[in-house]
Formats: structure tokens, sequence, C-alpha cells
């Protein structure tokens, strides 16, 4: 039985390049897939995972009106896809996230989702929030604050590497905007 699968972490993690790896897995046995990222997420290239280690591979890229179900419906009638990846899957709509549910469930095709769990208030992103209500697993992936304890918040930063506590929930970054810790840093940081 196909399974949907939520991997999470904070950023810095390596979501981008597990998902590479598992992508890579699937294929090196004559396996094939179908990847989707964000379409807002062009750091490195529109329709492009790309992690900071290096590894890239193209992708689908998807937005609010995307029919994810749609497509994997009709790549999946010329050709039988093995697994369904999804980068920046915090980003996906509650309908989206339903038709990844659907994919796994009536296609029998599995899903890996990777993404954030929460924003740098702290918060659901409302992607995050459907997957985890209905992932069939739910898999943290580790990162480490600066004090060696496991990371789980995302603080964004300005320019000049100061805390921000308000803005749109969305805004794409990096290193250069945001910082992976843990919660007590996290807290002591906005607290000021």
């Amino acid at each position: 039985m196909a399974k949907l699968y939520f991997y999470y972490a904070s950023m810095n993690a390596g979501k981008s390049t597990n998902l590479l790896q598992a992508d890579f897995n699937y294929r090196e046995r004559g396996m094939t897939t179908m990847l989707f990222t964000a379409a807002i997420d062009d750091r490195f290239a529109a329709g492009t995972i790309t992690s900071r280690i290096g590894l890239s591979a193209p992708a689908t890229p998807f937005d609010t009106a995307t029919d994810i179900a749609a497509e994997v419906a009709a790549r999946h009638d010329v050709t039988p896809l093995a697994c369904v990846l999804v980068d920046e899957a915090q980003f996906l709509t509650d309908a989206q996230v339903d038709q990844l549910a659907w994919l796994a469930d009536r296609l029998g095709v599995p899903v890996l989702a990777y993404g954030l769990r929460t924003d740098f208030q702290g918060q659901l992103f409302p992607g995050s929030a459907r997957l985890l209500a209905l992932a069939d697993s739910l898999i943290e992936i580790k990162s480490v604050c600066a004090c060696g304890r496991k990371a789980t918040m995302n603080l964004r930063v300005d320019d000049s590497g100061r805390p921000i506590a308000q803005g749109q929930q969305t805004e794409i970054g990096g290193n250069d905007r945001y910082v992976a810790l843990c919660r007590r840093h996290f807290s002591e940081a906005l607290a000021g």
C-alpha cells in the first residue's frame, strides 16, 4: 500500500538533499519519479530542486492553482510512476495535500513531501498543518542549533543579522535570511 510521507525540519537540515537522494535511489533502480517544487522559490533556478551541497534536479513547479493530482495522473498513464517527491511542501494548499493523499490512496503511488513545519514566528504553514493531519508517516529531519541542541525553529534576520519578528509569512531566502535555532535561543532572540 502506497503512503503519504511528510519529512519536516527547520531550515538547513538537508530536506532537499534527502529528497534528491531518494529520487536518485528510485532512478538508479530504473524506476520513474516525478518531482515538484514551489514556483515561488526561484533562489537557484525556476523549476529546479537544488540543495546547498550542490545537488540539483529539474522539477515541475507548483503554485496555488496547480492541480498536482491531474498532472501526476496524466504522466502516470503514459509512464507508471514509482514515486512522487515534493520539495517546499509547506507552500502546498490544503487541497493539494488532499491530492497527494489521493495519489497514494487511489493511484497507489508513494508520495514523499519535504518541507518546513513552522514559519519565522513559530506558526504552522498551511501545507504543513494539513500534512501533519493527513500523512501516514511523519519523519523529522534533525538540524543543530549553535548551542548543540536540536534546531526546530526558523529565525528570520535582516541584512545585519538582527531578528525580525513581524512580516509576511513567506519570504524566500536561505542562510542570508534565516537561522535554524532551538526553541530556547529562538525565543531569546525574539525577546531581544
